[in-house]
């Protein structure tokens, strides 16, 4: 494999995408079941399948779709069907990891209009990439911070080192037993962020990342980029994370 650290994106793919995220009126394809092709694997109305705008060149791009209920999001669901979806995704994201073609999988998700996301329907994407290891890009020192919950099983804090900057919420964990703390982490941090983030968040990604000690997922939210990271890739540390920390605590865990 040739190694470099860019993709090369196809933008007349990227022209054809349909856009529900900023135009409800456009029909969502994720809705019309039915009509869904490639499909990779299915739990109920979780479904894997390969992206019908391969944008990317030397990758294999998988959509994974949450959940039948269009309008839903992830702070909304239930705790067996959150469980179920996290376990459904990393579970396909390492199978991916382990085939051993490609030098690094992807496992992220969008939502909405300043995620980088074009479709409306909850959904995450799992892609494989021939040429680009995403791990030399962050460092483990992006995922230490204040802590807001640990235990043996699972760390929860909001990120001292963050890639991109200002707030950052990590998740970690060493053993795929723990799944289900993980995704209650995350759950967490997400509904703290549309519900009480001090900011109006309309949008959020999830990065996961498999590092040498631990599992990991990364909540971002999501606004307008700095030019001190878009165009220096300087990031900037927020001086009131101790603060957004024990407000989440009081908010969700003082019982």
């Amino acid at each position: 494999m040739d190694i470099t650290r860019q993709l090369y994106f196809v933008s007349q793919l990227g022209k054809q995408k349909p856009r529900t995220i900023s135009n409800r009126e456009i029909a969502c394809p994720f809705c019309a079941t039915e009509g869904l092709e490639n499909i990779i694997a299915q739990a109920g109305p979780i479904i894997l399948l390969e992206n019908k705008y391969k944008t990317l060149q030397d990758t294999f791009q998988t959509v994974l779709i949450e959940t039948d209920e269009c309008d839903s999001e992830l702070s909304m669901y239930s705790k067996d069907h959150l469980y179920t979806l996290f376990s459904f995704g990393i579970e396909h994201w390492m199978k991916l990891e382990r085939s051993g073609n490609y030098r690094s999988v992807l496992f992220f998700k969008n939502h909405g209009p300043m995620s980088g996301g074009t479709i409306r329907h909850p959904h995450m994407q799992i892609v494989g990439l021939e040429n680009v290891d995403y791990k030399q890009n962050v460092k483990e020192e992006n995922f230490e911070g204040l802590i807001i919950h640990k235990d043996e099983e699972v760390k929860f804090n909001i990120s001292s080192h963050p890639i991109k900057g200002f707030y950052e919420f990590n998740v970690m964990i060493r053993d795929l037993i723990n799944i289900n703390k993980m995704a209650d982490c995350i759950q967490m941090a997400v509904k703290y962020l549309l519900n009480h983030f001090q900011f109006k968040c309309e949008s959020y990604n999830l990065f996961f990342y498999h590092l040498d000690s631990f599992i990991a997922c990364k909540i971002m939210p999501r606004f307008v980029t700095s030019p001190y990271f878009a165009g220096y890739t300087i990031p900037q540390v927020t001086n009131d994370i101790e603060m957004v920390s024990e407000e989440v605590k009081q908010l969700y865990l003082s019982n």
